[in-house]
């Protein structure tokens, strides 16, 4: 694990490798130009609203989807019904999210159509080749693939509580909202800083989804820190500048690292 590692680390002090033959140490050069380059900010923006908002949202679907399937209000094959439907995203890979979601919004597709038809006028709104909607869209799309991971595992949380803690609540006259805020959430407190901390580590390092559906693009609206990487490596073959980026997303994954193990720490 450590070799690869160091190897990037060392590549990022270098004015080229692999396709320099006589690569010169350039020390802190690289680190200078990738956090000057405007492109970089501009991929470091667009991780941080892609990461908030899927993390966000997979919190709340999760959780609400994990509370129906908790409850006794729906019957039991009903609910059986709905836990086969609601993990299906979870099921496929990326590539077929990412062709699945193209034809989607596809301006011919079957977003467009369902809107029109219901009265909303979107035309033949192209989404993914949007500026202005890319990122958004390439957002619900990852939410849409990472929410099942939440429900599964704060329904089981869910089902972890002691029923007696919400009947004594009950009995003390505490309503329905009251015993969500007061006996739910802090029972599940450690559960939900865990998927909230691996959640954004995930996030910020996902790359097939924005690759298969805009490729970073249009105009840089989705240029992700994975796809600028990827991009400085094996599009402008600039490989140091590459690990140096590389080093640089290292560097901030630790960070959110330590956090999960702190976190972990505090739950044992």
């Amino acid at each position: 694990m450590a070799t690869p590692v160091a190897m990037v680390v060392g590549y990022s002090i270098f004015d080229n490798v692999i396709t320099n033959r006589d690569p010169q140490v350039v020390g802190f050069a690289n680190y200078v130009q990738i956090i000057t380059d405007r492109a970089f900010w501009q991929a470091g923006r667009n991780t941080l609203v892609f990461t908030l908002v899927s993390v966000a949202v997979h919190m709340v679907l999760g959780l609400t989807f994990a509370m129906l399937l908790n409850t006794d209000l729906i019957g039991p094959r009903l609910r059986a019904a709905y836990r086969v439907v609601l993990v299906l995203p979870w099921l496929f890979t990326i590539a077929i999210v990412a062709v699945l979601w193209r034809m989607l919004l596809d301006p011919r597709g079957v977003v467009n159509y369902l809107l029109n038809t219901v009265g909303i006028d979107v035309g033949l709104t192209d989404w993914l080749g949007s500026p202005a909607l890319a990122l958004g869209a390439v957002t619900v799309i990852n939410i849409w693939a990472g929410y099942p991971f939440f429900m599964i595992s704060l329904l089981a949380g869910l089902q972890g509580i002691p029923a007696e803690m919400h009947e004594a609540a009950k009995v003390d006259g505490a309503n329905p909202v009251q015993r969500f805020w007061n006996v739910t959430i802090p029972q599940l407190r450690p559960l939900l800083i865990s998927l909230g901390l691996l959640d954004v580590i995930w996030t910020t390092q996902q790359f097939p989804l924005i690759w298969m559906t805009t490729g970073g693009g249009p105009m840089g609206a989705t240029e992700v820190l994975s796809t600028y990487t990827y991009k400085l490596a094996f599009s402008r073959y600039e490989f140091a500048l590459a690990s140096t980026s590389a080093v640089v997303i290292l560097l901030a994954s630790l960070v959110l690292a330590i956090f999960y193990a702190r976190s972990q720490k505090m739950k044992d």
